[in-house]
């Protein structure tokens, strides 16, 4: 039903394993292939696309569904719609993308407003950084960049524009961060025609609960354990939860409790749950949180 394009690149791996996490596995005969299929009626075929060109492809129709950056929809003014964001990035759940000027670390400007007129910028997002310095007043000459941007500066270009996580790439080569043009995460977008369609729109909705419920169990696992009444008190002051943890009355007396924690939190939590009388303790997976 859906024609589905994901980004190939950078962002590859991290959407194939959401993608398994959300149990639509992506199937290829290789990891060079550019398509491939998902056991789901729901999904007709896949793609593996570079994210630059995603945005445009579903605005035009040759794909219903995709998932791209929200700077690429900002650097080709595509018109799709946005069905959700998707919190994760090259580098795993929860980093998000900056799109940054940068200039070397002894250059005299501290802000794009102290750019000088004139300055040579290298970038990708050729149309945003225009904007961008349209924005402010300032005339500077934008080069298309076809890659390795921090390569440039000083001898070819003055400053770029350029997509960062960290910063630890341009400070390696010498730069400084001077400026955030906007911050970026991965979103699920969809054609306007496709997403009006009831039958397709229904297959949206279920892609994006199945993906979002994926994520938010991103770091987190079940506990449930045992306690008997005189220490529920002692425990329930300890027990975290993502609203209230589950507190059911055992046949045999006490209670049995489960809850939802932050796996980084287990080290600290069991210990202490034990030491306040909890007992039979289960540490459990989830794959899936759905409100």
């Amino acid at each position: 039903m859906l024609r589905l394009v994901i980004p190939k690149g950078s962002l590859e791996q991290q959407t194939l394993r959401l993608f398994e996490e959300a149990d639509l596995r992506v199937r290829r005969g290789s990891e060079r292939d550019y398509h491939g299929t998902i056991d789901d009626e729901r999904i007709e075929r896949v793609s593996l696309l570079r994210p630059q060109e995603i945005p445009t492809y579903v605005q035009d129709g040759l794909f219903d569904l995709g998932i791209t950056g929200q700077d690429w929809i900002a650097e080709t003014e595509a018109d799709v719609e946005v069905l959700t964001t998707l919190s994760y990035a090259k580098s795993g759940t929860g980093h998000g993308t900056r799109i940054v000027l940068a200039v070397p670390a002894d250059h005299p400007a501290n802000a794009a407003r102290e750019l000088p007129p004139g300055s040579r910028i290298s970038t990708e997002f050729d149309r945003l950084t225009r904007r961008y310095f349209e924005d402010l007043g300032i005339d500077v000459h934008v080069v298309w960049s076809f890659g390795a941007t921090e390569a440039k500066v000083p001898e070819i270009v003055d400053a770029i524009v350029d997509i960062t996580e960290t910063g630890s790439t341009l400070r390696a080569h010498g730069m400084k961060i001077i400026e955030t043009l906007m911050t970026s995460d991965p979103v699920l977008v969809a054609n306007h025609a496709a997403a009006a369609d009831p039958d397709k729109r229904r297959a949206m909705h279920d892609i994006t609960t199945l993906l979002l419920g994926a994520l938010r169990a991103e770091g987190r696992v079940l506990i449930k354990l045992n306690v008997a009444e005189p220490d529920l008190a002692a425990v329930l002051e300890v027990v975290p939860s993502m609203k209230s943890p589950t507190v059911s009355r055992l046949q045999e007396g006490g209670f049995a409790i489960e809850t939802v924690v932050e796996k980084a939190r287990v080290n600290r939590l069991i210990p202490e749950l034990k030491a306040r009388g909890a007992s039979d303790i289960l540490e459990l997976p989830i794959s899936k949180i759905v409100p």
